[in-house]
């Protein structure tokens, strides 16, 4: 395999379930070596998670913990937060999701682990940032999303506010945590030195809002749920099949409406004054889509797909895992990947992104067992014996 673009990067991940250990994936996904450090016994809770659990196993576990290594070490222990300042000392990241305060009562602070490793950056992930009046708080992802503005326009307008059907919050929060790390060691090269990256999950939310807040402040405008359109845009929504599937069109600019008029044979609609204009068709938005999905409902879902490519027209089945799985394009991109595992024999799991044209990423291994790297980073990068490693052990440190 050629060269990683961040294999030189050493990440030691103290973080669990998925708001922490999500940007560690994304990090190992390139080629960092991610030394995740769990609870001995117990080991991060994501191990458990999941509705379907073949061979009593997570089928989450293998995703969010690929290309890492496992050891165990307790932190609430003296030796076990010495062991974490022996792994920063060579470390080039530490990425934790512990509520604010709980690095520090270990003896953990930034102060004190720049102190042994001034070009470390320390990247935390919370509910609601490392100040202000509610960092104290427990934050999960839910409350992210919520206290961000996604939860208020997802769903249905007649309805109460909906659920996106992932940990939305936690992955954007990652997503943005491994952007600021990604940041933060490139300014080192300039620096020096590493920093705090302060990634609060209710912020990673704001943060995808398009412009919901001067909406607000300028026009007093509040975004509601509108189920599958978007508001004023038009024709974009989910259209009926003659086979009892939906459809999903999207030809909402003026150039590619013209086209969806031709396809349905009614070239007369783009110069139509309703629908001649992006804020005609807007306006006319519940008209429009009675037209469209009066013709898509003549058509079976395979020759409305066909007619509306041919003619260049943005439309697309609404995809479950089966679907992936046969569709030839995500073969040929590999967007699905099928990785090794000592249970599973092959797992199918999604493949790295984005794709790096000379150097891209490379799912390399599935989630470890618990502790299968304690020899290895114990006992080969931090020198210890195997006396000292066994000692250890007994006493429950490890």
């Amino acid at each position: 395999m050629s060269a990683l673009p961040l294999d030189d990067v050493r990440v030691v991940e103290l973080g669990q379930l998925l708001a922490g250990p999500f940007c560690g994936q994304l990090l190992g996904d390139f080629g960092a070596e991610v030394i995740k450090v769990e609870d001995p016994g117990r080991g991060d809770p994501m191990r458990q998670w999941g509705r379907e659990k073949p061979y009593g196993r997570s089928l989450w576990w293998p995703v969010v913990a690929r290309n890492k290594k496992s050891v165990t070490c307790d932190l609430r222990t003296p030796e076990g937060q010495d062991l974490v300042k022996r792994l920063v000392a060579g470390a080039d990241v530490l990425l934790e999701n512990f509520r604010p305060g709980t690095l520090e009562r270990w003896g953990l602070s930034p102060e004190e682990l720049h102190a042994i490793n001034p070009r470390l950056v320390i990247t935390r992930v919370t509910g609601f940032g490392q100040t202000g009046p509610y960092a104290p708080r427990a934050g999960y992802g839910s409350i992210g999303e919520a206290m961000g503005g996604i939860r208020h326009v997802t769903g249905d307008p007649d309805r109460p506010p909906s659920r996106a059907g992932i940990s939305l919050g936690d992955s954007l929060a990652a997503t943005h945590a491994c952007v600021g790390t990604l940041v933060a060691l490139h300014e080192r090269e300039r620096s020096g030195r590493g920093q705090v990256v302060d990634s609060a999950i209710y912020e990673a939310v704001l943060a995808m809002m398009e412009s919901l807040l001067p909406e607000w402040q300028q026009a007093s405008y509040q975004r509601e749920r509108t189920g599958p359109v978007l508001p004023n845009v038009s024709p974009s929504n989910v259209y009926p099949t003659a086979d009892g599937e939906s459809i999903l069109i999207a030809a909402n600019q003026d150039s590619v409406f013209a086209r969806l008029a031709r396809v349905m044979d009614r070239p007369e609609l783009a110069a139509d004054p309703r629908f001649a204009t992006h804020g005609a068709r807007g306006e006319h938005m519940a008209e429009l889509d009675a037209l469209v999905a009066g013709w898509t409902a003549t058509l079976p879902a395979g020759d409305l797909l066909r007619t509306l490519h041919e003619g260049g027209v943005p439309a697309g089945r609404i995809y479950t895992a089966k679907d992936m799985f046969a569709d030839p394009h995500f073969a040929a991109r590999q967007a699905i990947v099928r990785v090794p595992h000592p249970e599973f024999g092959e797992l199918a799991m999604q493949n790295v992104v984005p794709k790096l044209s000379a150097t891209p990423g490379a799912v390399r291994t599935a989630g470890p067992a618990l502790g299968q790297h304690n020899d290895e980073v114990y006992g080969g990068l931090l020198g210890l014996s195997a006396q000292e490693r066994a000692a250890l052990r007994e006493k429950g440190i490890i």
